[in-house]
């Protein structure tokens, strides 16, 4: 059973006292070190980099020791912070981006990370060069064929426990679990292993953000040691790891990896969020076969019963048919009900006002609609719309694009459903060391995962059991 209420204040009011305080290099010391890193990084063959929540506090999601740190704040008895941006909608920092530039270049191997934001896959990081300790907030998995399903909701369940969706693998079939540990639940063996395997191979293992209290998981870099590995850490607080590693820096994450990729004749690739949603059309002919009453819904491609947290609502006009009633839909399921002459084709336009913490406030779409003409399907090479997507947000520094990628035909009823790609965020990092910042999460999203996100304290029952939390 999880622990009770009262015992998880009481666990997170002991962890919380230690390391709050933080501690910064002087800038002569700082430039000195960051130069240091810069040339570990360039003579490593086997990189591989241990995230905690330090990283992504520049992203608007609160630490846990830090000043205004979950725990701290508890500990103080102060509120927890209250902004408008939700947390489906946090980006990648400069450092998720730094890491992805690292990848792509070849000298980034491995990354370890204790968050449950899904910040790192969604930056870029290849899936198989990823192990996320303590699951993924966004992630769905199959225990029966082990696929994987990352979505664009937080999943509404933590503790590995079953959601409401179904694998679409064919064949399968069975009920999804969440991929977030609970405080009972042990670290995922494959995830553990990966992990243990790349250290063991590091001859760098770079520290972002974490304070390296979390056992076993804290253990991880040490073992680089044995093959004569080193480690570095940059951190804001000391941890109980800094006199094992050849290099410890005290500074703002983003700023360090914002110098060591200047010195690295690096740049950090801009982050080009892009969305996907569906426009479903089900029809069906009246019985004297003169109308055709038709059902138009934009909805999630994660499932019909699924949330579209991106979209605020979908406004809809009829271009050149006055006698066609308008509509606004401003709630889900974003819905349209309707009767119209079967054989007079028109055209809509849906206007889709997106959500706080999206870049452009809506976009503006035209759909033709002719029942007496046979749908055509396809699916294109979703892969390359999309970079094509991306390269066309970067170029025009704006977003809004957006392409078809599939359309596919289902009978009884038929629906034609068609689904769309749409850049709804672009972030550039200035190539100095000034971020620019993102709204924090909202006080309800905070409290909710105090037990589920990132180095969150858990004791485990089992399997690789956790003694000290960070």
């Amino acid at each position: 059973m999880s622990l009770g209420y009262a015992e998880k204040l009481s666990f997170i009011e002991d962890v919380g006292k230690v390391g709050m305080t933080e501690h910064f290099d002087p800038p002569n010391v700082l430039q000195e070190k960051v130069e240091r890193l810069a040339t570990l990084i360039r003579k490593s063959k086997h990189l591989v980099v241990f995230t905690g929540a330090g990283i992504s506090t520049s992203c608007g999601i609160p630490d846990f020791r830090g000043p205004k740190g979950i725990w701290t704040l508890q500990r103080e008895g102060k509120a927890l912070p209250e902004a408008s941006l939700p947390f489906h909608r946090a980006m990648p920092s400069l450092t998720h981006m730094g890491l992805v530039e690292l990848e792509r270049a070849g000298i980034l191997k491995f990354v370890i990370s204790q968050n449950v934001d899904g910040l790192h896959l969604r930056s870029g990081i290849p899936r198989e060069k990823l192990a996320e300790l303590h699951g993924n907030s966004f992630m769905e998995t199959c225990p029966s064929c082990g696929a994987e399903y990352l979505r664009d909701f937080e999943v509404e369940t933590i503790g590995l426990k079953e959601t409401s969706r179904r694998c679409s693998a064919k064949k399968c079939g069975a009920k999804l679990k969440d991929t977030v540990l609970d405080w009972e639940d042990a670290l995922p063996t494959k995830e553990m292993n990966l992990a243990e395997k790349h250290c063991r191979m590091a001859d760098i293992v770079l520290c972002l953000g974490t304070s390296l209290q979390i056992t076993p998981a804290c253990n991880l870099p040490l073992k680089s040691l044995r093959g004569g590995g080193k480690i570095v850490i940059i951190n804001l607080q000391k941890t109980p790891k800094d006199k094992k590693a050849s290099l410890v820096i005290h500074g703002l994450v983003d700023k360090v990896v914002s110098g060591a990729m200047k010195s690295l004749n690096l740049q950090i690739p801009p982050f080009v969020r892009i969305d996907l949603f569906q426009i479903n059309l089900t029809h069906a002919l009246s019985l004297d076969k003169k109308f055709v009453n038709w059902t138009l819904r934009v909805a999630s491609v994660h499932g019909q019963k699924a949330p579209l947290p991106f979209i605020k609502s979908v406004e809809i006009s009829f271009l050149d048919r006055e006698d066609y009633k308008a509509a606004n839909l401003e709630k889900e399921p974003f819905q349209l009900k309707r009767r119209t002459v079967q054989s007079k084709s028109f055209e809509m336009v849906l206007k889709l006002n997106f959500s706080d913490g999206c870049g452009c406030p809506s976009i503006e779409m035209n759909i033709p609609v002719d029942f007496t003409v046979p749908t055509d399907c396809f699916n294109l090479e979703k892969n390359a719309i999309l970079q094509e997507l991306r390269e066309t947000a970067i170029e025009e520094s704006c977003c809004g694009q957006n392409a078809v990628i599939e359309r596919r035909v289902v009978l009884n009823p038929k629906c034609e459903e068609t689904v769309y790609a749409v850049v709804t965020n672009i972030v550039r990092h200035s190539k100095t060391t000034k971020v620019s910042e993102t709204d924090s999460l909202s006080n309800g999203n905070v409290k909710r995962r105090l037990a589920n996100r990132s180095e969150t304290s858990r004791k485990r029952s089992k399997g690789h059991k956790r003694k000290s939390l960070s």
